[in-house]
């Protein structure tokens, strides 16, 4: 079963091309999606990486506090999305 990774402190010149090299040393990579600002449509600076279990583990354990693109990056299992209140408008 896939596991979402959350990848955090990215350059904003990462790409999701990087980011698939980067994780594919440690197992097969399902998915990448770098998160963008919804109105500016600029990079927000993290990414989700899905990956097998084992190969996730592997990945966060080392690729945690490792430096890319002269950043340190922040490697762990994304947590699910807690629900928002609705907008009131």
């Amino acid at each position: 079963m896939p596991k979402s990774i959350y990848v955090g402190n990215l350059p904003w010149s990462a790409t999701e091309e990087e980011l698939r090299d980067l994780f594919g040393q440690f197992g097969g990579v399902t998915s990448v999606k770098l998160v963008s600002d919804r109105d500016t449509g600029r990079p927000r600076g993290f990414a989700f990486v899905e990956m097998e279990d084992a190969d996730a583990a592997k990945a966060i354990e080392a690729l945690e506090g490792t430096e890319f693109g002269g950043r340190t990056l922040r490697v762990n299992e994304a947590k699910p999305r807690a629900p928002r209140a609705p907008r009131r408008w």
